[in-house]
């Protein structure tokens, strides 16, 4: 079995799919080894639990899986809660991953701690992750198709 039954069930109905118009923050990250982009919005109230969250992913089965279920465990967190979700944790969440899917779910991760920066950014406040950048906005992942082999690793 490469994928559990929930790896399966989160790629074919993921939930919490597309943006929250207006988010009070959004993280965009993406690998470019493998093309995988995803971009997190969230909603915070003032009490500072995330109430909503939402995402958007271009990436193979494993990618929109782990950003279904990451944002599924987000959900009513508090943004400190959130933004320590670590990779292990979605994978088991899921199951189990394959290894060489793992990048998945710390690609999830990091576009839920980048939005929850972010927030923490336009609210004067120290970001808790300060480490993760954002997706390069002018990140092809098609440009250099040419130059090397596809990463079937990325396959769905």
């Amino acid at each position: 079995m490469l994928y559990s039954d929930k790896v399966m069930d989160h790629f074919n109905n993921p939930r919490n799919v597309g943006v929250i118009e207006q988010a009070d923050g959004v993280g965009e990250v993406g690998n470019p080894v493998c093309g995988d982009m995803m971009k997190i919005t969230i909603a915070v109230d003032p009490d500072d639990h995330i109430t909503d969250v939402k995402f958007q992913t271009l990436g193979c089965g494993a990618a929109i899986a782990t950003s279904s279920i990451v944002t599924e465990m987000a959900k009513g967190m508090s943004l400190e809660e959130a933004a320590a979700i670590s990779k292990q944790q979605v994978a088991d969440e899921l199951g189990g991953l394959p290894p060489a899917k793992m990048h998945c779910s710390v690609l999830a991760t990091d576009g839920l701690k980048v939005a929850v920066d972010d927030y923490l950014t336009k609210h004067h406040r120290e970001p808790i992750s300060g480490e993760i950048k954002s997706a390069d906005p002018n990140f092809d992942p098609h440009a250099d198709e040419d130059d090397h082999e596809h990463d079937s690793d990325c396959e769905v």
